[in-house]
């Protein structure tokens, strides 16, 4: 799995789901101005990487062979 790109893009893919998510949590969680601006955006680039993280995802076991 080291060798293959697919695998590294879909790594990348979660890893910016959960950097998105830790922005918007300590947003959240410190309050104020940054959360008023910016709660509802980092929320939908959540839903937008997480979707794409996982249709590649799928694409990576369809194309796999599942195995």
């Amino acid at each position: 799995m080291k060798d293959d790109p697919l695998f590294y893009v879909v790594a990348a893919a979660c890893l910016v789901v959960v950097v998105i998510l830790m922005v918007g949590i300590g947003g959240f969680a410190k309050g104020g101005d940054f959360n008023r601006k910016n709660a509802n955006r980092l929320m939908r680039w959540r839903i937008i990487a997480q979707f794409i993280a996982v249709l590649l995802i799928l694409a990576f076991v369809w194309l796999r062979g599942g195995n």
